[in-house]
């Protein structure tokens, strides 16, 4: 049996630990957290490879960084332990409370030593999709980031200039951003007039609807009460900030956006992803960067839905038996899957039929829509495991037709 590493990630040092199949503790070391460290860490496990074996299997608590994607390019077998699964093992060798760096690198390597099937290695995927998930996640983490900056603008401008939310419920079309920016408090507004108004949506190539111009104009300027005046003009300059904040991140995720969707296209199985309803370039991009493509990740659909946390799970004890949803899975998966759910609802009959059914039998609104993600996944398993393309017709054999049911 191969001996198995344990690493402890830190942001500026790695605590490294090496033990045989009887437990002991071979080898032991603190790498830094750089090249240097990187080529010490490799000279370590050379030193400790196991000729009939193979290179040593290593396990550590996070699945991200250079670290980790060296260790995969170098050839290793890495396993990505859990934090809390790591403080659970901890305790089978103290109850004292105790915990060290150096001693959570032995933990690590004496869960491969004794658990080892129960923990799955890191996918083999493609650099490609690699590619694709960075997008993805990266994308994601903006607009959220940009969600969360119109948040703070909704709620500054509530405190002293409500007109503007009147005028523009959504803050994040570039109209509302031309308009704002050049008149970012009451006072400011009493100069706008209609003209004005139309050269700046022209700016922000919005068209003017009939009485819109006129409509905006009236709004802002309409009386209501006031921040004294230092204080909305200070008011006025924040909220200028946070405009032109959310303004560049709507650039970026323009930017990320068309990235992302040039990487995707590039990807084999971009076509049967697409051609699943409600599927579309980002957010199968979404699910395709979560799901990579190691075709040997998951065995059957039971592993993919347990991972994207759209099947239950069961908890029984004596009488008890109470049947909830999955709170521990991959939850950038899990939200692709509700919006999928949700636009599936719109492009197929049978998506559809199954969710009214679902809602029928008592199920909540999201709930029903785990429940067809559910049966969406498995319909896309069966597409990428054969190559073949969606059809309506084949996933829901007993619903109807575009067709019948326009009818």
């Amino acid at each position: 049996m191969s001996k198995t590493c344990g690493i402890d990630w830190s942001e500026r040092h790695h605590d490294v630990a090496i033990v045989d199949h009887q437990a002991r503790v071979v080898g032991r070391g603190r790498v830094s957290d750089d090249a240097a460290g990187f080529t010490r860490l490799l000279e370590l496990l050379a030193e400790h490879r196991d000729g009939e074996d193979g290179p040593v299997e290593i396990a550590i608590e996070s699945d991200k960084g250079l670290f980790v994607a060296g260790l995969v390019a170098a050839g290793f077998t890495v396993f990505a332990i859990n934090p809390r699964a790591v403080a659970r093992y901890r305790e089978r060798y103290g109850q004292a409370g105790g915990k060290s760096d150096p001693g959570d690198a032995g933990v690590l390597a004496n869960i491969l030593r004794t658990d080892r099937h129960v923990h799955r290695p890191l996918p083999a995927d493609s650099d490609l999709v690699r590619a694709v998930k960075a997008c993805a996640r990266q994308h994601q983490e903006a607009v959220w980031a940009r969600q969360q900056a119109m948040s703070r603008l909704r709620s500054l401008l509530r405190d002293y200039y409500p007109q503007a939310l009147q005028a523009f419920p959504n803050l994040a079309h570039r109209a509302a951003a031309n308009v704002l920016r050049a008149v970012p408090t009451p006072q400011a507004a009493q100069r706008l007039t209609p003209a004005r108004v139309v050269a700046l949506l022209k700016k922000a190539g919005r068209r003017n609807d009939p009485g819109l111009a006129e409509a905006i104009s009236t709004t802002l300027r309409a009386p209501a009460l006031r921040q004294p005046a230092p204080v909305e003009h200070a008011l006025g300059v924040a909220a200028v900030g946070l405009i032109e904040v959310i303004t560049a991140m709507s650039d970026a995720i323009a930017a990320l956006e068309a990235e992302l969707a040039t990487v995707f296209d590039e990807h084999q199985q971009a076509a049967v992803i697409t051609s699943q309803p409600g599927l579309g370039p980002v957010l199968g991009a979404r699910v395709l960067g979560e799901l990579g493509d190691d075709p040997r990740r998951f065995a059957d659909t039971a592993g993919l839905r347990s991972f994207a946390g759209t099947a239950p799970i069961t908890r029984a004890s004596g009488r008890s038996l109470i049947v909830t949803s999955r709170r521990i899975c991959n939850r950038r998966l899990g939200d692709a899957c509700h919006w999928w759910a949700f636009a599936a609802i719109t492009k197929s009959p049978g998506a559809r039929a199954h969710y009214d059914r679902r809602r029928a039998a008592g199920d909540t609104h999201n709930a029903a829509l785990r429940n067809l993600a559910n049966k969406l996944l498995a319909k896309l398993w069966h597409c990428l495991q054969t190559g073949t393309l969606y059809n309506e017709a084949t996933a829901w054999p007993a619903s109807p037709t575009p067709k019948q049911a326009a009818a």
